[in-house]
């Protein structure tokens, strides 16, 4: 991590304790309550621009600042293509993609362009200054929110050998939810009748997002509903 730049008033507190006290530059970073490096960061700024102790008294604060922090020129623009970052957060949400692949199409298409760790940086800069809102109020314990993985795993009816279709939903644990045949969107095993009998101090409802058919069930003893 870079040192802080110290105040002048520091410095010149540093450069008196070395050349008129003598002390080393440990002794007097415990005395002014400053990092050994930052001391001889001072200590050698100032030896660079021959500057000792006494300062001269025309030697004001921002003389003294300008001398020993010389401005470096402005650095040159980046005229690397910029990535449509509103763009790559709308691909994000689809399944399977991944900034990897948003990188390698925008490689494609600006072969000067960013490297893949400076694009994923810039794009969580990006991401960072955006600030989206939706003010709700939730009272505590009133609803369950029933968050599906998006992928659907095979279950097996181990009496019958059925293999269904089923949606992975975690609204306090892990679960599995029945999905519909053909174009029907999806059924839930989630109920809100089972979920407030059986989870103690349980929610007051369970949003219906997208669920057309809910199926009751009753938690066996000894096992997570």
């Amino acid at each position: 991590m870079p040192n802080q730049r110290l105040l002048m008033r520091q410095i010149r507190e540093v450069l008196r304790h070395k050349y008129v006290l003598g002390l080393s530059e440990r002794e007097i970073g415990r005395a002014l309550g400053i990092s050994k490096s930052g001391v001889g960061d001072a200590i050698r700024r100032a030896r660079s621009c021959e500057l000792t102790w006494p300062l001269p008294d025309e030697l004001t604060d921002h003389a003294l600042e300008r001398r020993l922090f010389p401005s470096v020129e402005a650095a040159a623009p980046d005229r690397r293509p910029k990535p449509d970052w509103l763009y790559v957060y709308k691909e994000l949400r689809r399944r399977d993609m991944t900034l990897a692949l948003l990188w390698e199409e925008y490689k494609a298409r600006a072969p000067d362009g960013y490297g893949y760790s400076r694009f994923c940086d810039h794009y969580r800069d990006w991401l960072g200054r955006q600030k989206p809102s939706m003010r709700q109020t939730h009272v505590a314990g009133d609803k369950m929110f029933v968050d599906f993985a998006g992928r659907t795993v095979d279950v097996v009816d181990a009496l019958t050998g059925e293999v269904r279709t089923a949606q992975v939903a975690a609204p306090r644990s892990v679960r599995e939810t029945l999905a519909s045949y053909g174009s029907r969107y999806s059924t839930s095993a989630i109920h809100e009748t089972p979920v407030s009998e059986n989870v103690r101090q349980g929610p007051h409802r369970l949003p219906r997002t997208g669920l057309q058919h809910r199926y009751r069930f009753r938690a066996e003893p000894g096992k997570d509903a």
